[in-house]
């Protein structure tokens, strides 16, 4: 973005009188256009011990599995975001949401919060960002088909928590940082 957004002048990237960091501020207005990290909303569909899985039909990673989530939008809550992004991908109605996961992910500039929820009457669907939407048993994760780390990451917590508590209201919430690193092909 090279304009700014209240008054259509060029703008400059440059340091605003108290601040620290470079942002593009308009030379004409002063407006300070501030860059701010995404809020990734998501939740961990659990039904019968199986999780819900989707298929991507969009990039990035189109045709990998991952966990229906997506942007947070103004005016809802994370979980009602979460639950939001499970109807639109799966069509999946959720229930009992509770934090359970968060990612900071600083070099893409984004945040993932992720609801461990329950699927209601078990029922989902296929939404249109989804290929394909399944339940999974943990011995039948396509592992390798992953889209992105936090969804691995959230997995493979779930499946260590199930062997650990008793109940969902006993695991903990996982809180966790993904930085770039060579031997992870995906965020």
């Amino acid at each position: 973005m090279g304009y700014c957004l209240q008054c259509g002048h060029k703008a400059e990237r440059k340091i605003p009188p108290t601040d620290n960091v470079p942002r593009l501020v308009c030379p004409n207005c002063h407006y300070i256009h501030y860059e701010n990290p995404k809020v990734i909303c998501g939740s961990l569909v659990i039904h019968e011990n199986r999780v819900l899985l989707c298929r991507r039909a969009i990039e990035p990673q189109y045709g990998l599995w991952t966990l229906p989530a997506g942007f947070m939008e103004n005016g809802e809550t994370m979980a009602e975001g979460a639950a939001r992004e499970s109807y639109e991908e799966a069509e999946a109605v959720v229930i009992n949401p509770r934090l359970y996961c968060l990612y900071d992910i600083p070099d893409i500039g984004q945040i993932y919060s992720i609801y461990l929820t329950e699927l209601k009457d078990g029922a989902y669907g296929i939404g249109s960002e989804s290929l394909d939407c399944a339940l999974f048993k943990e011995e039948d994760i396509p592992w390798d088909e992953i889209a992105f780390e936090a969804v691995r990451r959230t997995l493979n917590s779930y499946f260590e928590d199930r062997k650990t508590f008793d109940t969902y209201a006993q695991f903990p919430v996982h809180q966790d940082y993904i930085g770039k690193d060579q031997s992870i092909k995906r965020y």
